[in-house]
């Protein structure tokens, strides 16, 4: 029997899909005090939004007729028709917030207008109001979120731990104060500030957020059109990074997730950076609200635009530009002289005028056919006589190392650097070399870690990481779990951090990059690692097998299968992907 389901169940699943964690509200709850026209606007975290999250503004507040309405479904005064939903500019326009937030938490609001003298206070528990009564309160509002999830266990269960929650908090902040640099924006994580953000320009509030050090890294770009206004900033080339984590683009002022706009800036790099590393960039466009559709996705990350091929062309060439502009690009100098060194002609020396041989029959454009049948026969032939004579095993080795590899008496070959391949029986077993390497050295740490046997390298020239202050603040948050890995790291100064020791046999590795990528796993739930210091000794073993990508001998190679045929490594990693691939002679068979 089909039933309807109770309002109250139905707003919990219908908040589950616009509040999906703590991160969440807080984009909803800014937001909302940004459409209030708010000059200041203060954040109040406690435990990673868990206990508490607090927004406080001085925008226009509310009367009580609309401090009660504003926690029913679908209330908005954001738009009137649906002909408006063609021309938002306001961050919120769906009434889905405020009711969502209210019946998964205990909320409280203070708020009053300027056009009264006393405020409304109103406290829900789980979507019904409680309490409502007047108060001396400040003129804008006020909204507590407390214990989010909390008739929603399971999706409570769910939440990551406080460092993964808080850093995915610091991400919305930071991406909202960076699109509207004229606010004046606060932070506070368990009564710590974090952020004092000043109104300012868009330049002064990026070098808030990132770092003074990237004044000196930062190009600007700006290009204005019919169709679009684009102006921001990009990164040199020698800051690009191996993770997409420094990639922000905003559309009218909302963060906003495009792919093809992420290529048109790819390919303005192209040339620039390796194809390891990705472009940082602070992209900001503005286009008439006609011409984009932003009501496609629940969290209105993703948004349509009436004619995306002109602008990513536009962002493409606007980039290139201005990378050349500031003469970031490699650029021939046609100023200097190239000088020719001629060799002097002695008195009565006899001059001989140039002879130019030509073949009539010469195509430039003929690549000639090589006859692959024909050779590889001739070579079958070769080394069907070198089998007669032991003498020849010798002057054919070469040959036949170009198709064969180094295959020595334990029947080893190596392809690629990546892979080997050993014949075992009655079948052929390929190794993925990188992903043993990773397996063997994060079990390595792991036991290390749990005995708190970990044999640490002082670095010989400590190494010096610029960071953004949430970056840096995540990385002491971890700083227990990378020490007991044998990373060694400690503030330096205010805007990075310094590097005094890595993990025995691992100190060559990238730091910054390690750094880097250990910082954007973080920011991204992975359920394959339980606890932090897992995934940090997988971000460690994958630079360590970035590093043994080399050309290894027979008993090199013979030493790490060891661990797969003594069963300390199993044949999948810990993410579930396979180490090693087995063929059997009657696959080998069926393909002849």
């Amino acid at each position: 029997m089909i039933e309807l389901l109770p309002d109250n169940v139905a707003n919990q699943i219908a908040a589950g899909e616009v509040i999906q964690r703590p991160a969440s509200a807080v984009k909803e709850l800014l937001e909302n005090a940004i459409d209030a026209n708010a000059t200041k606007i203060q954040l109040i975290v406690k435990d990673a939004g868990k206990s508490l999250i607090q927004v406080i503004d001085n925008g226009f507040g509310m009367n009580e007729i609309d401090a009660e309405k504003c926690f029913k479904k679908h209330a908005t005064s954001k738009i009137k028709s649906a002909d408006d939903l063609f021309t938002i500019s306001s961050k919120g326009f769906r009434g889905e917030a405020l009711s969502s937030i209210a019946a998964i938490s205990h909320i409280e609001l203070k708020t009053r207008t300027p056009d009264e003298d006393t405020g409304t206070k109103i406290n829900i528990d789980g979507g019904e109001i409680i309490n409502k009564e007047s108060i001396a309160t400040s003129v804008g509002s006020s909204f507590s979120m407390r214990n989010l999830f909390f008739n929603v266990p399971a999706r409570r269960n769910f939440l990551k731990s406080d460092n993964v929650e808080i850093k995915h908090i610091i991400d919305e902040f930071q991406r909202i104060s960076m699109a509207h640099h004229d606010i004046h924006f606060t932070m506070h994580h368990n009564d710590r500030l974090l952020f004092d953000l000043p109104a300012s320009n868009r330049k002064q509030r990026l070098l808030a957020i990132f770092g003074k050090k990237y004044n000196e890294r930062l190009v600007p770009i700006e290009e204005s059109t019919s169709i679009s206004k684009i102006n921001g900033f990009v990164l040199k080339p020698e800051y690009s990074k191996r993770t997409r984590g420094e990639q922000f683009i905003f559309v009218n002022n909302r963060y906003i997730k495009n792919s093809s706009i992420n290529h048109a800036i790819g390919t303005a790099y192209k040339d620039l950076i390796s194809k390891e590393h990705f472009p940082s960039y602070f992209i900001f466009i503005e286009v008439p609200t006609n011409t984009i559709d932003i009501n496609i996705h629940p969290t209105k990350t993703e948004i349509k635009f009436e004619d995306e091929r002109a602008i990513y062309s536009m962002i493409k060439s606007c980039v290139r530009n201005s990378l050349g502009k500031y003469n970031v690009a490699p650029t021939i100098d046609f100023e200097t002289e190239t000088s020719f060194n001629l060799p002097p002609i002695e008195q009565g020396q006899k001059i001989n005028p140039p002879s130019i041989k030509i073949n009539p029959e010469y195509n430039p454009f003929h690549t000639p056919q090589k006859n692959y049948v024909q050779e590889n026969l001739d070579f079958l032939q070769q080394n069907y006589n070198d089998g007669i004579s032991s003498n020849s095993h010798t002057q054919n080795k070469e040959k036949n190392n170009v198709l064969m590899g180094e295959v020595g008496q334990n029947n080893f070959m190596q392809h690629k650097l990546r892979y080997a391949i050993s014949s075992q029986e009655n079948r052929l077993f390929i190794i993925d070399l990188f992903r043993l390497h990773q397996q063997i050295k994060y079990n390595e740490l792991i036991t290390n870690y749990k005995s708190t046997d970990v044999l640490t390298q002082p670095l010989l020239h400590p190494i010096e990481i610029d960071l953004s202050s949430g970056d840096i603040r995540l990385c002491l948050e971890l700083k227990e779990e990378f020490e007991k890995l044998g990373v060694e790291i400690d503030q330096f100064g205010k805007d990075s951090i310094i590097i005094q020791s890595f993990p025995a046999a691992t100190a060559s590795l990238d730091a910054k990059s390690f750094i880097e990528s250990c910082i954007e796993s973080f920011k991204n739930e992975d359920e394959y690692f339980e606890h932090p210091y897992e995934k940090l000794a997988w971000k460690i073993g994958e630079g360590y097998a970035h590093s043994r990508l080399k050309k290894l001998d027979n008993n090199e190679i013979a030493h790490l299968l060891s661990y797969i045929f003594d069963s300390s490594v199993q044949k999948f990693n810990k993410r579930g992907l396979a180490i090693t691939s087995e063929i059997d002679d009657e696959i080998i068979l069926s393909m002849f």
